[in-house]
């Protein structure tokens, strides 16, 4: 038996569209009922074991800013320091600050806090740049004057966001060499205006959960606690704004 059945597909038309404002008020800072208090508490609990672990210590409050910060120059000098793991000995390293959502805070780091700090499924990558992309990739970071370097780049922005020079380990970018890059796999794809990177060979990406940067940033802090060290960082002009 076949059944025939008509098509009930119908045509929709928006007649009319209202909106209306919410005031965000001191209303809803009124305190729990026990009954909801009761069901967050169970919830809570189980964050908190997750997510209290002291993983390391700071030396110091760090947060990142342009064009150079505390915690923007660590991160990348993180990635330099991880990429032996990987084989891996790249010549410079590059985070995105907006990839760097909190700061850290002086005295012990947990779990949460670099949660906080790198809540981002971003993983380590590794890739290859000509000379000639390493300075176009610099001179993207210019126009939003700087993004996270790792120790050993030196770029003078000017205040319009043109690029005045760039150096690695206190050498010009040659335009004719290969330069490895250790970077997170979302820049990898050109994204956050970093479009050099499309041009990227030798590509080193693994994808494992692990690989997660607030994981390596973890490994990091806990590394420098074994050894009885608590975590710093310093600004070195890696990053300078010139002129008037």
């Amino acid at each position: 038996m076949v059944l025939a059945l008509p098509a009930c597909a119908q045509k929709y038309q928006v007649t009319n569209v209202e909106r209306t404002r919410i005031l965000i008020d001191s209303c809803y800072d009124a305190p729990l009922s026990r009954r909801t208090a009761r069901i967050f508490e169970s919830y809570r609990q189980k964050v908190d074991l997750v997510m209290s672990p002291v993983v390391g210590q700071a030396a110091r409050d760090m947060t990142a800013q342009r064009p150079e910060g505390l915690l923007s120059n660590l991160l990348p000098d993180i990635l330099i320091w991880a990429a032996p793991r990987y084989g891996e000995h790249p010549d410079f390293a590059v985070y995105n600050m907006g990839g760097i959502r909190a700061s850290i805070a002086k005295g012990d780091v947990t779990y949460g806090d670099v949660l906080s700090v790198a809540p981002f499924e971003n993983k380590i990558c590794f890739l290859t740049l000509t000379g000639e992309k390493v300075m176009q990739l610099f001179r993207e970071m210019s126009t939003v004057l700087g993004e996270a370097l790792s120790h050993g780049v030196e770029l003078v922005i000017a205040k319009d966001g043109t690029l005045k020079s760039a150096t690695l380990n206190g050498k010009p970018i040659n335009p004719a060499k290969e330069y490895r890059v250790a970077t997170i796999d979302f820049l990898a794809q050109g994204n956050d205006r970093m479009t050099a990177f499309k041009s990227a060979t030798n590509l080193n990406s693994p994808q494992e959960s692990e690989n997660n940067t607030r994981f390596i940033i973890m490994d990091y802090f806990r590394e420098q606690m074994a050894q009885g060290k608590a975590v710093d960082s310093k600004l070195e002009g890696r990053i300078k704004v010139v002129g008037k």
